[in-house]
C-alpha cells in the first residue's frame, strides 16, 4: 500500500527497540551493521536475505514480539503488500503471451459496465498506474483512528472497493498520460484474471508461479487472517489519550488489500521469484521488456515492476510493499546475480527509508559485503 501509514502517523514519542541480531550464517562485514541500522531508524525488527557472488546471507535484527527479547525468525513469513502487484502483473503478461488477452484491451471488453470511460482505459493503464482511477485506499479510515481498527475483521470484495473508488472523480481525464498510484487498478486486474481463466486470481498465481517455483512460504490468503509458521508480529498505531500506542495487528482480514497487496511470503521466496522473473523463466524477453518500460517519464514504474538506481550506478528491478504492519523491499540486478530482500515491522517512531536504501545499496553494490 506504499507507505500509507508513514504519511498518516506523526511520531510523538521515541520508542526504544533493542537490536538482537540472529543470523543464519556468520555475518560478513557490512550487512549485519546495516540491518541493525534499519531497526535503529524505526523498526521493531527486520529480516533479510542477500544473494551475490554465488553466496547467500540471511540475517535478522530487533525483536519478533514487542516487549520481549524474542529474536526475529530469519526465515519468517510476512505480508508483502504491493509486491503482490508484481505477481498479478506477471500472470496478466503470461495470459497476453498465450493470446488470451491483449495489454491494450479496454477494461470494458473484460468488465463491461464496471468502469466509467472503460472503453478508453486499457489493461496496460491499470498495470502502470496511468488509468486515472481514484485509489480506493484513500476512501478507508487509517490508523491511528479507531474507525480503522473497527474494520479489522471485515471481509471486503473487490467490487465494493472499486465502487468506493468510482464515487470520486478520476485523477486524470486522459488515461495513459499521468502516473497516479492506484490500488483500484489491481483489484480490476484481479477480476480480469478471473474472467479470463475462470478461477480466482489467487489460484492463477498459485498454479503459474508459486507451485512451479517451489515457493513454499508464499500464499494468497484470501480472507484468512493468520500468518502460518514462524513469523514476526506486526503492529499499527491506535489513538490513545493525547497520542497513540502500538497494538498487535498480525492477524487481520487481508481482503482489505486484495489483489493490490494481500500476499504472504519470505525473503527467500521473493528473491527466488524475482530471479526467475528477470531471468526469463516466467515471461518471454519481449514481454519482460514491456514490464520494464515506464508508463510515463516521471516514474520508474513499468507494468507491475519498479526499479531504482543504486549508489554504485547499478540498476535494480523489483518492488516494495506496505502491508500496514509489515514493510518489504525486494530488488535484483537485471542479470539476477545480486539480490536483496529486506522486510521489517515498523514502529512508526521514525523513517527507515534512508537506512533501507543504504542496506539495499550495500547488498547490490558492496562486493565485500558478501565476503566473510
Amino acid at each position: 500500500m506504499k507507505r500509507v501509514l508513514r504519511m498518516l502517523v506523526t511520531a510523538t514519542t521515541a520508542m526504544a527497540v533493542i537490536a538482537v541480531p540472529s543470523v543464519a550464517i556468520a555475518a560478513p562485514p557490512g550487512l549485519q551493521p546495516e540491518l541493525d541500522d534499519v531497526v535503529a531508524a524505526g523498526s521493531i525488527g527486520a529480516l533479510a536475505e542477500v544473494r551475490g557472488d554465488g553466496r547467500v546471507w540471511r540475517g535478522s535484527s530487533g525483536v519478533a514480539v514487542l516487549g520481549t527479547t524474542r529474536a526475529m525468525p530469519v526465515g519468517g513469513r510476512f505480508r508483502i503488500g504491493s509486491v503482490t502487484k508484481t505477481f498479478v502483473a506477471t500472470v496478466v503478461l503470461q495470459l497476453a503471451d498465450e493470446r488470451r488477452l491483449r495489454l491494450d484491451d479496454p477494461v470494458e471488453k473484460w468488465l463491461p459496465g464496471v468502469v466509467p470511460n472503460g472503453r478508453n482505459i486499457t489493461l496496460r493503464h491499470l498495470l502502470n498506474h496511468t488509468s486515472g482511477l481514484y485509489d480506493y485506499v484513500n476512501t478507508i479510515p487509517f490508523p491511528p483512528s479507531q474507525a480503522f481498527h473497527d474494520l479489522r475483521w471485515r471481509t471486503w470484495t473487490a467490487a465494493e472497493q472499486v465502487q468506493r473508488a468510482l464515487a470520486y472523480p478520476p485523477t486524470s481525464e486522459t488515461p495513459g498520460t499521468t502516473y497516479a498510484y492506484s490500488n483500484t487498478g489491481y483489484l480490476l486486474l484481479g477480476q480480469v484474471i478471473e474472467k479470463v481463466t475462470g478461477k480466482p486470481y489467487g489460484k492463477a498465481i498459485e498454479r503459474r508461479i508459486i507451485k512451479p517455483l517451489g515457493l513454499h512460504g508464499t500464499e494468497v490468503p484470501g480472507t484468512s487472517p493468520w500468518i502460518r509458521g514462524p513469523h514476526p508480529h506486526g503492529y499499527v498505531p491506535l489513538e490513545s489519550g493525547d497520542g497513540w500506542r502500538l497494538v498487535d495487528f498480525t492477524e487481520m482480514n487481508p481482503s482489505l488489500m486484495g489483489a493490490g497487496g494481500e500476499m504472504i511470503s519470505t525473503t527467500r521466496d521473493l528473491n527466488t521469484f524475482f530471479a526467475a522473473l528477470l531471468g526469463g523463466d516466467l515471461l518471454p524477453r519481449r514481454l519482460l521488456a514491456e514490464m520494464k518500460t515506464p508508463g510515463t517519464a516521471t516514474k520508474n514504474y513499468g507494468l507491475g515492476l519498479a526499479w531504482r538506481d543504486t549508489a554504485c550506478g547499478v540498476r535494480a528491478y523489483g518492488n516494495d510493499g506496505d502491508a500496514l504492519a509489515y514493510n518489504v523491499w525486494s530488488f535484483s540486478t537485471v542479470d539476477g546475480r545480486r539480490q536483496v530482500t529486506v522486510a521489517l515491522t515498523p514502529n512508526f517512531a521514525g523513517s527507515v527509508d534512508g537506512a533501507v536504501k543504504a542496506f539495499v545499496d550495500k547488498g547490490i553494490c558492496g562486493r565485500s559485503a558478501l565476503r566473510s
